[in-house]
């Protein structure tokens, strides 16, 4: 503390705000103008603009403002260390006022005042004022000379106007280096890459040599651009020549490139040839990682490796890396990697960060803790879109509908407008449950709102609709799908599938080709399961093979079980086991209870019996398998083998997973499960399901060998009871027979498989009542009317 009896003079005051302001200290700098105040020393203009400088310099623009504002005399350094200042912490209009302040008092402003305040036009995109600025420094005589003429064409291009910047490029009689890099940034932000390369061309046949900013910028258009590639390999060998190939913004841009557009060995050698690499590099690479499909996890986890690497040389990860090292554990389902990496957030206090908590929100919602993904939520104090998205889409993974739409009403309460990732992450959640109603409305909103535009949001309702039975209405949101892209096609195909509809899916897969849309692996399972529930085997082969033969892409589990049950449903079981042995995925339960379940639909017990020891040998205490064995045994009269796998189920534990139905009924849904009584209207239920069956058997339509057959289960066995009558799809039809009306389709949703005696029974009460039935069990739909069903009876 400096005694009263001390005197500074001006210089001395000076400099030891200058050593403040380069020491990173702001701590001498304030003690050094407290003294000033307590000694009423009267300081100069030069001083007062150095401690201008520094409180600029430290982000503090309110100290800054006051001192400004009692400042007796000010001069045009003054109002550009303000004007500089609040460009740098983001307070674009303050900058723009400060400068209109400095023009009213005829100040005669030089470059650093234009420099300042054209940023703050081109980062709020100001055009208009832009304009008005360029036509000052016209009339002060300073737009010919090259400083101004840079920063005029960055502000243009900033602010989406490079047609203007164009014209003002042509038109300069002195351009430099960054005159030619400015310009082509600016093509390169707007998306402009034909005119980008011209431009480049022209540079080069200019003279105008190359440097790290020209290419780094100009190898960003070769970002996600497969047709862009053959260029980006020309600049990487133009760098190369130059010598730039190690510089960290080329060799950042390069590794970028590569990472991108699946080129992963090449961006991976790029990262260990460049040295002295930085942050920067090390988030460009890690993030490279992200762009690797899952399949290919053991590829991925090399990302683990490298920030492991970045630690170990002591480079401090940023934000943005924790923030990718977490999305790449969401990716390979990598979260207890992921929770040690969020105690590192913490450690480095980061856990606030709006970008962190959304992904830190999205991989507890991937794991099921809801719970936890509340707490990042709640911890996360500058809540953005982005997080209420992760939130609500959370939620909406979960099942937890009901919480999402409470948040979503939360979020509308708060002000904020819901984006179209919001719109389209709550339509998924109606899809899953089949709430068409609750679509709909979302439907209205996206339409008042605008966000209907989106394709995102196009796609959510075609799978809305499609998955709550409304293939009709999905057809008519994809053909109002202005540029449909892969995503569009590939929901429509599956949704197509789905509902039975085979010759729509495929040739609407045929379409896609022709339109120019290369297929994605999403893309081949929809027509594969087309194909499946048509029983087209020859075409369902020849589009396996074509995946590889035409797009070089690999075929995954889902696929390779879509063709066991595209040859179990034909009844081909050897060739579909023989198909499991050699696809590389003989260790996947799903591949064999695909194969299991159509043992028991053609009685073969010999493969029936193989098949499921081997997956009961994967699945210890999955009870659909034991239940599919103990079916195929009673089915084939064999009581004794039954009867041991009833034991073992017993013994272990194992109990069948119950059957669930629900249907939407106004704005409720309401669920059943085989022989409930829970509901309010059980009673009115039964009495009417007994009258429609009692319909059924007048008219002499009830297999009686299809009631022996099904109505057996492990439970049912050991009750000596049967419940077939009452299984949970029947009481949720009668339910909706009873409260919808005549003309009302009745839709109905299962968890499981639908048995043979109640689509049976569907089909009948269909014909018996005159009321169309669409039932939704997790392979398909069926859509039953006057007696028959869309399936043919082939599912």
């Amino acid at each position: 503390m400096f005694a009263n009896k001390f005197f500074l003079d001006s210089v001395a005051y000076t400099k030891l705000v200058q050593f403040s302001a380069k020491s990173g200290s702001l701590v001498h700098g304030k003690v050094a103008h407290a003294h000033i105040i307590k000694t009423a020393f009267n300081p100069c203009l030069f001083l007062l603009n150095n401690l201008l400088n520094m409180y600029c310099k430290f982000r503090e623009m309110g100290t800054a403002r006051k001192l400004f504002d009692r400042m007796p005399e000010r001069s045009v350094i003054s109002y550009n260390l303000l004007i500089s200042g609040y460009a740098e912490v983001g307070s674009y209009d303050n900058a723009i006022s400060m400068f209109s302040e400095a023009n009213m008092v005829r100040l005669k402003l030089d470059k650093f005042s234009y420099a300042a305040v054209l940023t703050a036009c081109g980062q709020t995109k100001h055009l208009g004022l832009g304009q008005v600025i360029h036509a000052m420094a016209i009339v002060w005589g300073l737009s010919q000379q090259v400083f101004f003429t840079n920063l005029f064409i960055d502000m243009y291009c900033k602010c989406g106007g490079v047609e203007q910047a164009r014209v003002l490029f042509e038109y300069s009689n002195e351009l430099d280096e960054v005159s030619w890099n400015s310009l082509i940034s600016g093509y390169v932000r707007l998306g402009k890459y034909e005119e980008m390369l011209k431009l480049l061309n022209k540079m080069h046949q200019n003279g105008t040599r190359f440097n790290a900013f020209t290419l780094g910028s100009a190898l960003k258009s070769c970002l996600n651009l497969i047709s862009m590639m053959q260029y980006g390999r020309t600049l990487h060998g133009y760098a190369v020549k130059l010598s730039l190939d190690f510089d960290v913004v080329v060799g950042t841009a390069l590794l970028d490139m590569y990472a991108k557009n699946g080129h992963l060995e090449d961006a991976i050698r790029i990262f260990r040839m460049i040295p002295n690499q930085n942050v920067v590099m090390y988030n460009a690479m890690i993030a490279g990682f992200i762009e690797i499909e899952a399949s290919d996890k053991e590829y991925v986890y090399e990302a683990f490796n490298v920030f492991s690497q970045m630690r170990r040389q002591g480079i401090k990860p940023s934000n943005f890396t924790f923030s990718t090292i977490v999305k790449i554990c969401n990716c390979v389902g990598s979260f207890e990697y992921g929770k040690q990496i969020h105690a590192l957030i913490c450690k480095n206090n980061l856990q606030t960060d709006e970008f962190i908590g959304s992904t830190l929100i999205d991989m507890y919602s991937l794991v099921g803790s809801t719970d936890d993904q509340l707490k990042c939520f709640s911890s996360t104090p500058k809540l953005d879109i982005i997080s209420w998205t992760s939130m609500i889409a959370g939620y909406a993974r979960n099942g937890q509908f009901e919480r999402a739409s409470t948040l979503f009403y939360e979020l509308l309460a708060s002000g904020m407008k819901p984006d179209e990732f919001i719109i389209s992450s709550m339509l998924s959640a109606c899809a899953d449950l089949a709430a068409e109603r609750s679509g709909e409305q979302l439907h209205g909103y996206a339409i008042k709102t605008g966000i209907e535009l989106f394709t995102i949001v196009k796609n959510s309702q075609i799978s809305m609709y499609a998955k709550s039975g409304n293939i009709d209405s999905a057809k008519m949101t994809f053909e109002q799908v202005q540029n449909p892209d892969v995503v569009s096609w590939s929901v429509m195909i599956s949704s197509n599938a789905q509902h039975g509809c085979v010759k729509d899916a495929l040739d609407l897969f045929e379409l896609m080709k022709s339109c120019g849309i290369p297929p994605n692996p999403i893309t081949y399972l929809g027509v594969l399961t087309a194909c499946s529930h048509g029983g087209l085997v020859e075409e369902g082969l020849r589009y396996y093979e074509n995946m590889w033969k035409d797009y070089r892409m690999k075929a995954n589990v889902r696929h390779c079980a879509c063709v066991v049950d595209l040859l179990s449903r034909a009844g081909k079981l050897l060739d579909a086991e023989i198909f499991i042995l050699n696809s590389g995925f003989e260790d996947n339960p799903v591949m064999w209870r695909a194969l299991l379940s159509a043992c028991r639909i053609y009685k073969d017990t010999i493969i029936g019996k193989r098949v499921a020891d081997k997956v009961i040998e994967l699945e210890p205490q999955e009870s659909s398998s034991h239940v599919l064995l103990y079916n195929i045994y009673m089915d084939a009269g064999m009581e004794l083998p039954a009867t041991e796998v009833r034991e073992v189920m017993k013994n272990q534990g194992i109990k069948k997973e119950p059957g669930q139905s629900w249907i939407e009924v106004g704005n409720n849904i309401h669920s059943f499960v085989a022989g409930d009584i829970s509901h309010p209207l059980s009673q009115v239920i039964y009495r009417t399901l007994e009258e429609m069956l009692q319909k059924i058997r007048k008219l002499g339509c009830v297999d009686k060998k299809v009631q022996k057959i099904y109505s057996r289960t492990p439970e049912a066995e050991v009750k000596g009871t049967s419940v077939v009558n009452y299984h949970s799809e029947k009481l949720a039809v009668t339910f909706g027979i009873i409260s919808l009306p005549p003309s009302a389709p009745v839709k109905v949703m299962k968890n499981l498989r639908v048995c043979v005696d109640c689509h049976t029974t569907m089909k009948l009460i269909s014909k018996v009542e005159r009321r169309d039935i669409i039932l939704r069990d997790p392979l398909r739909f069926h859509h039953f009317r006057e007696g028959s069903c869309s399936c043919k009876d082939y599912w």
